[in-house]
């Protein structure tokens, strides 16, 4: 069952499916810190930072990978707005910006940039921003299931 489901009702589109494997990410967010992964194998690991959470590397494909803290630093690498989006909760939302950062330690990931206070005219590639967390309400047996809390990584002008 996807993360803020119920038997019955309809998956939310707006939080993530946590398992075993990527407890410890969603873990950390709710507590305000971003975590990496690193490859660390012995003999021809590659030390490569990467994100999304795998398993295993994917540049050398070695398999001792650990979680790093990283540091919250951030350049833009692109972003639109949104300024329609029929699918709950986003309707809500509007307009928001969705973005690719490039991490300080080198993955690009996926997000929104919040808090931009002149505007989406402001927006500039490379642009410095720095991690935030946005509260994320769940339903069901979801990433904050028994009260547990959950919150999303969210980027804001540094």
């Amino acid at each position: 069952m996807t993360a803020g489901a119920r038997a019955g009702a309809p998956s939310r589109g707006d939080v993530p499916e946590v398992d075993a494997f990527t407890r410890p990410y969603w873990d950390a967010a709710a507590e305000g810190r971003l975590l990496l992964r690193r490859c660390r194998t012995e003999g021809g690991g590659c030390g490569a930072v990467h994100h999304y959470p795998r398993e295993f590397c994917p540049y050398c494909w070695g398999e001792d990978v650990e979680w790093v803290a990283a540091s919250g630093r951030a350049t833009l690498y692109t972003w639109s707005v949104v300024h329609r989006n029929d699918l709950p909760p986003f309707g809500g939302r509007v307009p928001y910006v969705a973005a690719v950062v490039e991490l300080a330690e080198g993955p690009r990931m996926m997000t929104e940039v919040v808090g931009c206070g002149e505007g989406e005219d402001a927006l500039r590639i490379g642009m410095p921003l720095m991690v935030a967390f946005r509260p994320a309400e769940t339903q069901g047996d979801g990433p904050g299931e028994g009260g547990r809390p959950f919150a999303v990584p969210v980027f804001r002008p540094a």
